[in-house]
């Protein structure tokens, strides 16, 4: 179903660039597979798409429906790996525009995803008085940011429908067993779905944390699942000529040669939070130690009007990766009988031709420029395609990790801000920090 085309990377590498790490990359498909290695506890993803637990998948199809009847709006709360997914595969699937579309699925709205005030009020006013429901996702809940949206969008709940009515529209995704939104969930009767233990937040788009979200927007997940499950097939089986392998090899050859930013890039709109995503995905798996590559995204050809100067001539510091889908329609473009605008020599042309060309184009002025292309093509926009791209991303990402030999699966470095942000609130046991903050501030 994908293919890949690295004959934009192979001029700025060795031959050998892929078969040069073959040892390398069997041992890290190795501890893949056997879930073994750093992090490997965390590697339950790997084989997701074909053991991922049936009861609660049907479950979890029962609950979207019961949503769609119920409610006008969900409120998806949740932070990083828990929202990330799902807002990807939403707007990819069903457009960035899906709440304003006339349909019969409920507008899906995500918060606990920062702190902002304004923002927060906006959502209130915007969900008005319709009848809503709440997806709650925290393994732990005590993140401060969902913490914090979930006390509130409870309290509404419960003051327009009581507690018992509320009871029936929160959906808790967390920890099977234990944690605060756990305890809460058990208590008040919520019903429950799991974030796995194998399964870190930015890997578990496809578990009930992304998954419920997705099919309450109407969403097939069984094909979205199958497209997954037939990359797991086709990537399993290791060999230089695995385009995961490829892509892992390229990576880690040109972050050697110097190439320190990956800039993801697609001509299809609805690709930004698909690609927020994936720079959450890379960035934390890989920003360890010193090391890793740092993802940035652009969306062209906008952005080819504000970054494309800099990507042309600026620091020669990284290389793109370019997604391209197949169209799903087509639209001819009309003829000028004034020709104003100079254009009539692409009057009947499909709009696809352009973009096709436009893309060629840029990669070939950038390749030329001194930023090496990896290219990504995949049939049009589909829930077999997305579920294919997301482990793809996921696996090579996993091999990455292992290539710069740090552990793809841990992020140890995000608890910094929270230290300091708990100590600064005053958050008891956090005192002494907090006094020397305070000295520093």
């Amino acid at each position: 179903m994908l293919k890949l085309d690295l004959s934009k990377v192979s001029p700025f590498l060795p031959q050998d660039y892929v078969t040069s790490r073959q040892a390398k990359l069997e041992k890290a498909a190795s501890m893949l597979s056997s879930h073994s290695g750093p992090g490997g506890e965390f590697t339950g993803w790997v084989d997701l798409p074909r053991d991922y637990d049936k009861e609660e998948f049907a479950r979890i199809k029962a609950a979207a429906r019961k949503i769609q009847q119920q409610s006008q709006v969900l409120v998806v709360i949740g932070i990083g790996g828990s929202y990330l997914g799902a807002r990807a595969v939403i707007e990819l699937l069903a457009s960035p525009n899906y709440n304003l579309k006339k349909k019969d699925t409920p507008d899906i709205y995500f918060a606990g995803n920062g702190l902002s005030t304004d923002s927060l009020l906006e959502l209130i006013a915007l969900i008005g008085d319709r009848d809503f429901s709440v997806n709650v996702i925290s393994k732990s809940g005590t993140t401060t940011e969902p913490a914090v949206a979930f006390r509130i969008f409870k309290a509404m709940l419960e003051e327009k429908y009581g507690k018992e009515g509320a009871r029936g529209r929160i959906y808790a995704t967390t920890d099977a067993r234990r944690g605060a939104l756990k305890g809460l969930a058990d208590a008040e009767g919520y019903e429950e779905f799991v974030v796995p233990d194998a399964v870190g937040g930015r890997y578990s788009v496809l578990t009930a944390v992304g998954l419920l979200p997705i099919a309450a927007a109407g969403i097939d997940i069984d094909a979205l699942m199958g497209g997954a499950r037939l990359a797991m097939e086709e990537l399993s089986a290791g060999g230089p000529e695995n385009p995961a392998w490829q892509y892992a090899a390229a990576r880690h050859g040109l972050y050697q040669a110097g190439k320190k930013v990956e800039l993801l890039a697609c001509y299809e709109p609805p690709f930004r939070f698909f690609a927020e995503w994936w720079k959450q995905l890379y960035g934390e798996s890989e920003g360890k130690e010193g090391k890793g590559l740092f993802p940035a995204s652009v969306e062209f050809t906008a952005d080819l009007h504000s970054m494309g100067q800099y990507i042309q001539e600026g620091e020669r510091l990284m290389f793109e990766t370019v997604v391209k889908f197949a169209p799903k329609g087509q639209f001819i473009i009309p003829n000028d009988p004034d020709n104003v605008d100079g254009l009539n020599f692409l009057s009947g042309k499909p709009l696809s031709f352009v973009a096709e060309q436009a893309m060629r184009g840029t990669i070939l002025a950038h390749v030329d420029g001194g930023v090496p292309n990896v290219l990504i093509e995949l049939p049009a926009i589909g829930e077999a395609s997305v579920g294919y791209l997301i482990y793809f991303f996921e696996y090579v990402c996993g091999l990455s990790g292992h290539l710069l030999e740090v552990n793809p699966f841990d992020q140890p470095g995000v608890e910094a801000y929270k230290k300091n942000m708990f100590a600064l609130l005053g958050k008891p046991g956090y005192e002494d920090l907090k006094a020397q903050l305070e000295m520093r501030l």
